[in-house]
């Protein structure tokens, strides 16, 4: 008997999610690169519920990034790692909402709340700039060494990482993050300097 296009959806829906309970283990005990492999497959997917937020490009890098970030403070307290997709995405939808609530706060001010306001959405010339760049940019972290993309992924973009959190989940010493994360960085412009397509971007 042929399976049904919904059973087979289904089906590979509980393996991802099967899968992804392993990694979150395996991060748990210190496998920085289950981390990494759970941070590569599912920015894309906490992107989107950022975005649908109605949060610009950078408030929306900052969601993603603080969301990552509350993995790493509560990788050893989710209770149910088959959920971790569930759990992601109501962290990231949260953030978003703080985000939102401290942007209405600093712009309500007095009468201006009545004043012409600008159009949150980015026009369309400029999205496609920014994920074009974006694209290059993670392309760039991909050829990193792994120790590199584990901790870019998660603290590169941050203003104040919490290195505490960071320091347990990728099993580096807490005064060893902020020199790495120089070196990193040296080596990722290095990349992208290299590429004729981020300096005609």
């Amino acid at each position: 008997m042929d399976e049904s296009p919904a059973a087979g959806s289904g089906d590979r829906g509980a393996e991802r999610r099967v899968r992804l309970a392993e990694l979150l283990g395996k991060a748990r005990e210190g496998h920085r690169e289950a981390l990494d492999q759970i941070v590569t497959e599912l920015t894309p997917l906490l992107w989107q519920a950022v975005r649908a937020q109605g949060l610009g490009y950078q408030p929306a890098q900052d969601a993603v990034q603080l969301t990552w970030l509350a993995l790493v403070r509560n990788l050893h307290t989710i209770r149910t790692p088959a959920a971790l997709i569930e759990w992601l995405v109501t962290t990231a939808r949260r953030e978003a909402w703080h985000l939102r609530a401290g942007a209405r706060e600093t712009e309500l001010m007095g009468d201006t709340v009545f004043t012409e306001l600008p159009d949150p959405a980015d026009p369309p010339d400029q999205r496609l700039l920014l994920d074009e760049r974006k694209s290059l940019l993670w392309s760039a972290v991909a050829r990193l060494p792994a120790n590199c993309r584990a901790l870019l992924r998660i603290v590169a973009f941050v203003h104040r990482p919490d290195y505490d959190a960071v320091s347990t989940a990728l099993g580096m010493p807490r005064g060893s993050i902020g020199p790495t994360r120089g070196r990193c960085l040296a080596k990722l412009r290095t990349l992208l300097a290299q590429d004729p397509r981020w300096s005609a971007s």
